[in-house]
């Protein structure tokens, strides 16, 4: 794994090499049907009512893996089970490969349950696999005084949502980080203010199974991450969300670099999402392992190889927003953004120096990429965290403009709860500085969350006053009809991918209702509809 503090830290694998990586998928899940009748049993309260919120159904992936499956697959000889994804439906299991290959046959009540094996080796493999790929950390209310962190959050704008009459300060909001260890969080002068109020609802260490994350592993770098959104010290430094809820994941293991944490940040995902989570900050990326035999290439960096970018998608479809770091690879020989930074469904930050130039060494997007990467930048060049002793400093990487921009969008989205993942995601690439001509380094540019924030809100004016207007149907495969609100003769139409493309713009009438969609891949879209000073934006799935 690469951390960015000042300098790249490298870090060396512990576990050996004799033993192999791999999922093993899962035949299916014998009591699914009865936790889709019963999702409490499955997800809590907060979790429904999210998804209930944003239209995202509860499905067989919201189903916890068999337990007895579990339990088959570890008594088998040679093989440790590491990680399980429900979402997937796999394990992620180290051994042999001749007694993982043997799992194949395992059996329950009679009945094969391995539909699959994937080696993260993908010379190990009879079929092309998804391989793996090298995880980084990157390192490189009341009227506040910002202190040392006001260029930071004044860049973006995020004061203004923070100064605004209702206080947009992240409130009722609730951000999982995932990231290498949170240690001395519970005791720093730094996050008083966040553990007088309540706002740590817990923790879970996924790589020593505990759920105590204060304890140093040799790394602080989830600590100074997390200040940049939740830390506070009076008139010296105030975080982009200080009022959030936060769950704290330890999903990266800093002494070894192995396929394994990209499992764990997907187990950790999967959490985040049945405690109803809102936003994910991942300041983690991964592109090339200690054994060169599980590492990607730059051409695997397409949105949909790696375990851990198809895991994100499967976070975005559940209606959580994941803000992960570009990655700090832009001045070496890798270059490019890495997983799962690049995945569509994923909000990917890169970084500007405080002056709001282009920082070097932030990951750049490639035209062999799928969608626009990065999506935008913030500062990430010079950031201001708070040390373990609250020392407050400053550290290079997009480590940082990721969590000073997450925060930020938690604070948008407190304002917009209506408003969905992807609606959020589309609003902060409109506002950015070079929405209309974006590029491979700074994507669509620097957010200005304050002119996010009033196109939101005249977006969900719309949505209350105008009742009458009708998009069908969603899902479409051949053909988007539009039903307009009378008082209009036309309005325009504009249908943009995930990542912010405009790949259809027409104008609808009473007389022309339909819009061709046969041309558009399957996929997630926002349709945006103007009609003289309103505007609307719906998501649509296309089939």
């Amino acid at each position: 794994m690469k951390k960015l503090l000042l300098v790249f830290i490298f870090i060396y694998s512990s576990i050996g090499l004799s033993q192999e990586h791999a999922w093993v998928y899962l035949t299916d899940k014998p009591n699914s049907s009865s936790a889709l009748a019963n999702p409490n049993s499955i997800l809590t309260q907060k979790a429904l009512d999210r998804k209930a919120a944003h239209n995202v159904a509860v499905d067989f992936r919201d189903v916890p893996v068999d337990e007895s499956y579990i339990t088959a697959i570890k008594s088998q000889p040679g093989v440790s089970v590491m990680a399980k994804s429900k979402w997937f439906n796999a394990l992620h299991v180290v051994g042999d490969p001749a007694d993982i290959n043997a799992l194949s046959t395992v059996t329950v009540n009679g009945n094969i349950i391995v539909s699959s094996i994937d080696f993260a080796d993908d010379n190990l493999n009879t079929r092309t696999s998804q391989n793996q790929d090298k995880h980084e950390v990157e390192a490189s209310l009341t009227t506040f005084n910002y202190g040392s962190a006001a260029n930071q959050i004044e860049m973006i704008n995020g004061d203004d949502l923070h100064q605004h009459p209702d206080s947009y300060t992240g409130t009722g909001m609730t951000i999982a980080v995932l990231d290498a260890g949170f240690p001395d969080v519970d005791t720093m002068n730094g996050f008083q203010r966040l553990r007088d109020a309540g706002g740590i609802l817990g923790g879970y260490d996924f790589v020593d199974r505990t759920s105590d994350v204060y304890i140093y592993q040799g790394n602080s770098h989830g600590t100074w991450v997390l200040s940049d959104m939740a830390g506070f010290i009076q008139d010296q430094f105030v975080g982009t969300a200080p009022d959030a809820n936060y769950y704290l994941f330890r999903t990266e293991n800093a002494a070894s670099e192995t396929p394994l944490e990209e499992s764990l940040w997907v187990e950790a995902a999967e959490r985040a999402d049945s405690l109803g989570v809102d936003v994910i900050n991942s300041s983690l990326g991964y592109t090339t392992y200690d054994n060169p035999n599980y590492s990607y290439t730059p051409a695997d960096m397409d949105g949909n190889t790696a375990y851990i970018t198809k895991g994100a998608n499967i976070a975005f479809e559940k209606g959580i927003l994941v803000v992960n770091s570009a990655g700090n690879s832009g001045g070496g020989s890798w270059q490019i953004v890495g997983a799962p930074a690049d995945a569509a469904g994923v909000f990917s930050v890169g970084a500007v120096k405080p002056d709001g130039t282009y920082a070097s060494f932030s990951s750049q997007g490639n035209s062999t990429q799928p969608t626009q990467k990065p999506d935008v930048v913030a500062q990430g060049q010079a950031s201001y965290v708070i040390l373990n002793n609250d020392t407050i400093t400053t550290l290079n990487g997009t480590s940082f403009s990721a969590p000073i921009l997450a925060g930020g969008i938690v604070c948008l989205w407190q304002a917009l709860p209506t408003l969905s993942n992807a609606e959020i995601m589309q609003l902060v690439r409109e506002s950015a500085s070079q929405y209309n001509a974006p590029d491979n380094l700074l994507g669509y540019g620097i957010p200005d969350l304050s002119i996010a924030l009033a196109q939101g809100l005249s977006i969900v004016e719309f949505q209350n006053q105008n009742t009458t207007l009708k998009i069908y149907p969603n899902p479409v495969k051949n053909q988007l009809t539009f039903e307009i609100p009378s008082q209009y003769e036309q309005a325009s139409v504009k249908i943009y991918d995930i990542l912010g493309k405009k790949v259809i713009e027409t104008t609808v009438t009473s007389m022309q209702q339909n819009i061709n969609t046969a041309t558009l891949a399957k996929g997630v879209y926002l349709v945006k509809i103007e009609a003289n000073d309103l505007s609307l934006t719906k998501k649509i799935i296309k089939n």
